[in-house]
């Protein structure tokens, strides 16, 4: 009787031997190909499609060299309609190939992020498996605990036999662990890429909608320019003139502002005031450059065209960089949007207020910032377009910065100024 029910026991309650277990784990292995098989046409269509994109890419990028090449020289050349024209049409092909870059990457991260959520998805499978798997061997294993040493006695013919099944049972536990330990930390990695590669993909779709923006900006200026050369019929000395007379009401608008600041420092009629009390040393890189691919065009100080009267005698209180019409704006550094506005002299203009009080100054946008007043920036956020609004010769940006800043309102046209011969700051002392 006992040696029957010993048998019984033994047949149905025996734990796996090592083959037994073996043939569990050749189970999950091929339990993981199918899974990975299931998906691997999938996988080699996206590879393909994201090396074609990079090819392209590539060679969009050796096209765009090509034209920047072609901005910088046309820009260093002397200030003609035809060249006016030529810059132009070079900055607005440049532009179209850069949009086109950014869309074909703006695809690529797609597809990679497509990847690695199929990559996520069947890596929580296996978790989840192997879960439900260590959970049942933990689960025997407590039940071979609770056995008393009778029922081990009748379950196993020999001793060692028991000892030696608990061994490969510890042994495969440990081993089962160890892969899924393996699976969390590899999901948690893949996990880290696809917030990366969102991030990613966000940015540019930012940038794609600014690149949009700025090929409306530079057609517009390219039909400007269009309508100006019919105007002139071609006449270069027409168009020579046109500029004489820009740079005459830049001198008148000097004369006067120095006038009117002056009334505004005597009366203390301010909108804003704002002093930084300590001053980093020249040469300390506390800004970056307000755009990303640009030519300097005149520093600050006494330069050769300010000491032919532009500013009414006094130096250049700013550095400009020309970028090319509707380029991107940048904050020079963290802040708030302090001031903006529009006058005869500069144009679209917008202020911002850094963290240690300094001011920066941006004029001569093409449009106005669209930014209110108490607005956060970032270091690097767009905050307007090149353009030449006010008294500009050309489209360029005039950046200036502030240790002590102040607004007030023009009574004759109801503008508002800020205050220009005295304040201000060489912005490359400080500009990384």
């Amino acid at each position: 009787m006992t040696s029957r029910n010993s048998k019984n026991y033994n047949k149905y309650n025996k734990k796996p031997s090592l083959c037994q277990w073996l043939l569990v784990l050749g189970f999950i292995a091929l339990w993981l190909y199918g899974s990975a098989a299931s998906n691997v046409y999938a996988a080699e269509d996206l590879n393909t499609k994201i090396l074609d994109l990079r090819e392209q890419i590539e060679q969009l990028t050796k096209e765009a060299d090509k034209y920047r090449n072609a901005v910088a020289k046309t820009q260093k050349e002397a200030d003609t309609l035809s060249r006016q024209i030529n810059l132009l049409n070079s900055q607005i092909s440049r532009l179209q190939v850069q949009l086109k870059i950014t869309e074909r990457t703006i695809d690529t991260t797609g597809l990679e992020i497509l990847e690695l959520n199929e990559l996520i998805f069947d890596t929580q499978e296996t978790i989840d498996f192997d879960k439900e798997a260590i959970s049942e061997m933990i689960k025997k294993m407590y039940e071979r605990e609770r056995q008393s040493l009778v029922a081990i006695l009748l379950a196993n013919t020999r001793l060692s036999d028991f000892f030696s099944e608990a061994q490969q049972s510890s042994n495969l536990s440990q081993q089962l662990t160890g892969l899924l330990s393996d699976l969390k930390d590899r999901k948690f990695a893949l996990d880290e890429q696809r917030n990366n590669l969102e991030g990613k993909k966000n940015e540019l779709e930012g940038l794609y909608k600014s690149q949009v923006s700025q090929n409306i900006s530079l057609s517009s200026a390219k039909t400007n320019k269009d309508s100006l050369l019919t105007k002139t019929k071609g006449e270069e000395a027409r168009y020579q003139q046109l500029l004489t007379e820009v740079e005459k009401k830049k001198e008148a608008f000097f004369s006067e502002l120095k006038s009117l600041e002056t009334k505004a420092l005597e009366s203390g009629a301010f909108i804003v005031h704002v002093t930084a009390t300590n001053i980093a040393p020249k040469g300390t890189k506390l800004f970056r450059w307000p755009e990303d691919d640009y030519r300097l065009t005149q520093g600050y100080g006494m330069t050769t065209y300010a000491r032919r009267g532009a500013y009414g005698g006094a130096p250049h209180n700013g550095i400009d960089l020309a970028g090319g019409f509707g380029s991107a704006i940048r904050s020079i550094g963290e802040g708030t949007i302090l001031a903006s506005g529009f006058n005869n002299g500069f144009g679209n203009w917008v202020a911002v207020r850094h963290t240690n009080n300094m001011v920066s100054v941006y004029a001569h946008m093409n449009a106005p910032s669209g930014l209110a007043n108490t607005t956060q920036v970032k270091s690097g956020d767009i905050i307007g377009y090149e353009g030449a609004t006010g008294n500009a010769t050309g489209s360029h940006l005039h950046l200036s910065l502030y240790r002590d800043f102040f607004t007030y309102i023009n009574e004759k046209n109801g503008q508002l100024y800020f205050n220009y011969f005295d304040g201000s700051l060489n912005p490359s002392d400080y500009l990384n």
